[in-house]
């Protein structure tokens, strides 16, 4: 575990000016989601335990529940993929109670202005916030803002590239209330801003689309509305399709490094095959236990920073 080395204006639980014009962190944060990774934040999963969070988790509970054991090897097998690659991995203060902590990325979400803390949909999860916090303040990272109008989950924010972000809507666990409070915030930074409403069966919006590389991009087409597609590939992205089943398995949820490097899900065969062939290293890390819960790889990481290669 590593401590910032170099000063920010100091932690606070509010730096976000309301008019805009927010000074970016000098030590934390990025431009973007596939820059080279540095800092990650994960969460522990000692306390993982098998809920019906979703209709994933709900089919699998029912027909082939997670062996938790399994899962939580599978869990550091992951820790070590970032460890090998160089990247320092910060973890949450783990609590019996917070049994969902392992999805680190729904909590909070890193920007390039500090991270905003969310509002969890799901109550056993709540607590996982004030775990973030204390993060935040044990690394001195002074956060943005905080989610207060409905709720807003991690998942639901991607940055497409800098200065653009992608807010994904479900109803059930980002609300249209959280959705357009977050776009607001960055629509007044200067940003553009669009809110994707998908079908609350799919959870977050990075089950479906995830960056890559700089102008390269994984999705579904067959889930992903075009509209959506069409905003992507109108700005230079080329679209690396995943296939529905795989992606329903998680397979387009996968961890942009940086620099041509990826973690990805072991299962996820179509995706990793595209990848090696555009010469990228990628690390398949097993997740077939713990996904059983309710998340991929991309679910269960918050970079905190990355930097430009």
């Amino acid at each position: 575990m590593s401590v910032a080395l170099s000063a920010e204006p100091g932690f606070t639980l509010k730096g976000r000016r309301p008019d805009g014009g927010t000074p970016r962190l000098n030590r934390w944060g990025f431009r973007n989601e596939t820059d080279k990774l540095t800092d990650v934040l994960l969460g522990p999963a000692d306390n993982l335990f098998h809920r019906a969070t979703s209709s994933l988790s709900r089919k699998y509970l029912r027909d082939a529940p997670c062996d938790l054991k399994v899962a939580r090897a599978q869990h550091d097998e992951l820790i070590a993929a970032y460890q090998h690659f160089g990247v320092d991995v910060h973890m949450l203060k783990g609590s019996s109670e917070l049994t969902m902590q392992v999805y680190a990325r729904d909590s909070s979400v890193m920007t390039p202005y500090g991270p905003f803390i969310t509002a969890l949909a799901q109550w056993w999860r709540r607590g996982e916030n004030y775990a973030a916090i204390e993060l935040y303040q044990r690394l001195g990272i002074p956060i943005y803002d905080m989610v207060t109008a409905g709720t807003f989950e991690g998942g639901d924010f991607v940055i497409i590239d800098d200065r653009t972000v992608l807010i994904g809507c479900g109803g059930a666990r980002t609300q249209e209330e959280g959705a357009f409070q977050v776009a607001s915030w960055f629509n007044a930074e200067g940003w553009e801003t669009r809110v994707a409403f998908i079908d609350e069966y799919y959870v977050h919006i990075d089950l479906m689309i995830c960056p890559i590389a700089e102008g390269l991009t994984a999705a579904c087409r067959t889930c992903t509305d075009p509209d959506i597609i069409a905003w992507l590939e109108g700005k230079g992205h080329e679209i690396i399709d995943v296939p529905f089943q795989d992606t329903m398995d998680l397979g387009c949820n996968v961890m942009s490094l940086g620099g041509d490097r990826v973690i990805a899900p072991k299962s996820s065969t179509a995706l990793i095959e595209q990848l090696k062939a555009r010469g990228f290293e990628v690390a398949e890390v097993d997740m077939s236990e713990i996904s059983k819960t309710g998340g991929g790889i991309h679910c269960m990481a918050q970079a905190l920073r990355r930097v430009p290669t």
